[in-house]
């Protein structure tokens, strides 16, 4: 059975091993065993309270419970910005006009943001190719909203998700040559390590003084302004269905899209609901796909079921309920994997 789960110490090997699997790009997820090991025992910190609200994040894995094997990762930081500045690039539109010549223009700017600092931060999402399909990736990036919505005063009134930019064909960002590299004198793996590290002195130091004209650069780095990496669409489709939205915010390295929503506008705090469980006895009707999480913060769980939820009754096999570390009585919450069709 595949069950979403909270990380532990002992999982640093597997999210190294996640890492040289996951290529450039992912700056939370770096094939680093003290990078890593350091991240866990932010996260051990952040559940037992002890850690400043600058240093809180959590750190979920997904685990094929038949091997043991850890397949996915996924993350979410609970205040952006306060420690470390989060640099964006906020575009905006401005309009020139000439009334002697009667003309204007309308022109696109980018300019260095603060404006996410404080934001929850959904991040380090990352599935191995070999566990696509089946509903693993919705089950990836969408347990992360359950627990948001278990432990809503754990976090910032919004969130925000970096979505990975483009890349061509050779593997480099034509957003990054046009622009970055410019500035920085590095190349990009160089710059996000640097960023991984905690080590972004240097964008303050070297970043654009003014504002950037879109149409000064060239034609690919236009087009990738706004546009997600191949391998994270659906990671966006999945963030884009339970309410995020682009709001003009772009990542400053690779000018993918940041996706922002209040975290009271979310699905998951309107369409999930509180069921208590009852073992089925080989008599359950089956249903439409379900996500449903345990009420632990500690071990928070969640797995994929076929169900039918009745009077605030939810049947699960001896199996699901192991998997989830229920009994029959315990309190639940549900929600559909995707939304409902209105």
């Amino acid at each position: 059975m595949i069950v979403m789960r909270m990380s532990r110490p002992d999982d640093v090997a597997a999210l190294v091993g996640l890492a040289n699997k996951a290529g450039p790009g992912m700056t939370t997820l770096k094939p680093d065993a003290d990078v890593q090991g350091a991240r866990l025992e932010r996260v051990r910190r952040t559940v037992d309270g002890t850690a400043t609200l600058a240093e809180q994040g959590y750190l979920f894995v997904l685990e094929d419970t038949d091997s043991g094997r850890v397949v996915g990762v996924s993350g979410i930081e609970v205040a952006v910005g306060l420690e470390q500045p989060f640099y964006t690039y906020r575009m905006d539109t401005f309009v020139h006009a000439s009334r002697e010549l009667g003309t204007w223009t309308r022109m696109d700017k980018l300019y260095m943001s603060h404006g996410l600092t404080g934001y929850s931060e959904l991040c380090t999402l990352f599935l191995d190719p070999e566990f696509r399909g089946g509903g693993n990736g919705a089950l990836l990036s969408k347990s992360r909203f359950m627990f948001l919505a278990q432990f809503p005063e754990r976090f910032s009134e919004r969130i925000c998700a970096e979505m990975r930019g483009h890349f061509d064909e050779n593997g480099e960002s034509p957003f990054w040559n046009a622009l970055g590299a410019h500035f920085y004198q590095i190349d990009f793996n160089e710059a996000d390590r640097l960023v991984a590290l905690g080590k972004k002195s240097f964008l303050a130091e070297l970043m654009p003084r003014y504002p950037v004209y879109v149409d000064f650069l060239p034609d690919d780095a236009r087009e990738c302004i706004g546009k997600t990496h191949k391998d994270t669409e659906p990671a966006r489709r999945l963030l884009e269905a339970e309410g995020l939205r682009m709001e003009g915010h772009l990542d400053i390295f690779e000018g993918g899209p940041v996706l922002e929503s209040r975290i009271d506008s979310l699905r998951v705090m309107h369409e999930s609901r509180l069921c208590r469980v009852e073992i089925a006895d080989g008599t359950r009707i089956d249903g439409e796909r379900y996500l449903v999480a345990n009420g632990s913060l500690e071990d928070f769980r969640v797995i994929l079921v076929s169900a039918n939820p009745c009077d605030g009754v939810l049947y699960l096999s001896a199996d699901e309920a192991r998997a989830l570390c229920v009994a029959g009585g315990d309190t639940v919450r549900a929600m559909t994997l995707y939304p409902t069709k209105r």
